[in-house]
């Protein structure tokens, strides 16, 4: 392809509002253009790393019997009521009626459609198992779309489903799949890590991530410096003071023995202008580990009353040690809720009679259940709000007041001991790139997905469900393979795998050298973009570094005087000066290494 015909200019600076690199790299190199907020134009470079992209990831999927098949982006409301979700996905999804008030929404995901596409098919345990896949642009009402094609709202996806007749059947295929990821990432040679991970709205009972690391990473990932567990921090567990206990060493049980136990007497402290643990901290010169925090929650659920959904606000107090936080996600997962959010301050004043920094366990103005963190388990003495502004009470213990029990809430964080007892937890930042869940019945049940058994039995079928982000791994990659001057794309991926750069076009020898040698790698299966504009060297090479292509040929009167053209490898800037009868041999052999 020749640069003239791509119609594409680069610029030296990009945007403002892109704040990561690999953003920023993509606007500047024409890879993508924004069309509104999370929306974006794949420029003819892009999809060509796209549909590169999609090959390896066709090629993996085929080997691995998963079949493909293209399902509707527009989806009726009447299938996501039938599974709980049209409530539950909230404002994430965007819906919208037709003419005839019909509601429907932009599908966000495919879990309802592909199981009431398969439903005709699975009469039979002999008719499974199946595995279906799909890649498609889908479409999520992300509330502040940003980061390019990390967090935007029309993206390309590729979503597959699994279908089995038992627990053990689907956990083979779920294993397969977690193969083929691994197939997937391999080839592509990124830096990466498997991670356990929260089902969150799509449910199920297992599920796993698959992280590109970057230090620009939104997730936090804890992963064991001694064992094989890795989980992502929403979701990793923290143990509780028993479980620590099984997993001790000798000397530290002796240690937990020999540490004083007695109470001490209550005493009321004045704290003025004490907002924060930080600020009580400093006043009362007292590490956080021996202050409790004690937070407030709205806990929206929803049961089914006579065939009515029903949504049901309850109020609770968290307890957690001061030198930790609460973890959202495992409150929204040990209450089934469907939202977790913190009371307001107005809210707070109304039920314990004292702004939030003041707040306490004890004395408080209504009756609200009160539960614990695992974390302040076998705390004594430690400090609390007073429930009455600018005061705290000090020595306060479990025992003075009624709590529902101890559970893992907090956020686990590095340093802690890994949850499989096999030393401490390290952190590392993530781009979660693909998503894999198991699923059971979770879908299949209400939706009357069932077989007949080999004893004429009607079962659910056991489903699974796998997603990879194809538009935001172009980009994660682009935020692990680059450089000051732009873009490095590993062979693979690359738009091209050649870049020419003619530095005379008005030349007629040399453009006929070049032209023929461009000719002649297009004839042997390699693609080659020749940068054919009448632009200054220094410009074509600034470009060239920018747009990230493998390697980097250079047509120009000096090299050609020295008896060849020259050779530049983008990843390791090497040079060397090759011989034009050898051009095309050593290209070649470069391609395929």
């Amino acid at each position: 392809m020749r640069w003239t015909n791509i119609g594409i200019t680069t610029t030296k600076e990009a945007p403002v509002e892109a704040e990561l690199i690999s953003h920023q790299l993509l606007l500047r190199a024409a890879y993508i253009k924004k069309m509104s907020q999370g929306i974006f134009v794949y420029g003819h470079l892009a999809l060509r790393v796209i549909r590169n992209l999609e090959n390896i990831i066709r090629q993996e999927l085929d080997k691995a019997n998963a079949v493909e098949i293209s399902m509707p982006m527009v989806q009726s409301a009447d299938l996501w009521k039938s599974t709980g979700r049209w409530d539950k996905m909230g404002d994430t999804m965007l819906r919208f009626k037709n003419r005839t008030q019909q509601e429907f929404c932009l599908g966000p995901t495919h879990e309802e459609v592909v199981t009431e596409y398969i439903k005709p098919f699975i009469k039979s345990y002999k008719n499974l198992p199946l595995n279906f896949y799909q890649i498609q642009t889908k479409y999520r009402d992300e509330i502040r779309p940003r980061f390019g094609l990390m967090r935007g709202r029309e993206f390309i996806m590729k979503d597959g489903y699994s279908f089995d007749t038992s627990a053990e059947s689907a956990q083979k295929s779920y294993d397969s799949m977690y193969k083929v990821y691994q197939n997937i990432f391999n080839r592509l040679g990124v830096s990466y890590r498997i991670v356990q991970a929260d089902t969150g709205d799509i449910g199920g009972n297992q599920s796993h991530e698959f992280h590109l690391l970057a230090e620009s990473g939104e997730d936090i990932l804890l992963v064991s410096d001694t064992s094989d567990f890795a989980a992502n921090s929403e979701i990793c567990k923290t143990l509780s003071f028993l479980e620590k206990q099984n997993f001790a060493k000798s000397e530290d049980k002796d240690k937990e023995s020999k540490k004083d136990l007695t109470k001490l007497d209550q005493k009321l402290l004045s704290t003025p202008n004490i907002k924060s643990i930080k600020d009580l901290s400093k006043f009362l010169n007292l590490k956080k580990d021996k202050l409790v925090k004690t937070l407030f929650f709205n806990i929206k659920t929803t049961q089914v009353e006579k065939k009515e959904v029903k949504q049901n606000i309850e109020k609770i107090v968290v307890l957690v040690r001061g030198d930790h936080d609460i973890n959202t996600y495992k409150l929204k997962n040990f209450f089934k809720a469907l939202e977790v959010s913190l009371l307001t301050e107005e809210e707070v004043i109304a039920l314990t009679g004292a702004n939030p920094g003041s707040c306490g366990p004890i004395n408080l103005k209504e009756k609200i259940k009160i539960y614990a963190d695992f974390s302040i388990e076998k705390m004594i003495n430690y400090t609390v709000g007073a429930n009455k502004n600018d005061y705290h009470i000090q020595n306060v213990n479990n025992s003075d007041f009624i709590c529902e029990g101890f559970f893992d809430f907090r956020l686990a964080v590095a340093g802690d001991l890994s949850p499989d007892g096999k030393g401490r937890l390290v952190e590392y930042k993530g781009i979660e790139a693909g998503h894999i869940f198991y699923l059971g019945t979770t879908y299949s049940k209400k939706l009357k997905a069932e077989f007949l058994d080999s004893n004429g039995k009607t079962c659910p079928v056991e489903m699974g469900c796998y997603g990879l982000g194809v538009s935001r791994l172009v980009q994660a990659i682009v935020e692990q393979s680059h450089d000051e001057n732009g873009i490095i794309w590993p062979m693979i991926l690359a738009p091209y795998k050649v870049h020419i750069c003619l530095l005379d076009p008005k030349d007629e020898e040399i453009s006929k050298l070049c032209d023929d040698i461009y000719k002649d790698l297009i004839s042997k299966g390699v693609s080659v973009l020749l940068d054919d504009r009448k632009e200054r060297p220094g410009f074509k090479f600034k470009d060239a570094d920018l747009l990230g292509m493998p390697l980097r040929l250079t047509f120009g009167a000096r090299s050609l005087k020295e008896g060849g053209v020259e050779l530049v490898e983008r990843k390791t800037q090497e040079k060397q000066l090759i011989k034009l009868n050898e051009v095309v041999e050593t290209i070649l052999k470069k391609v395929k290494q």
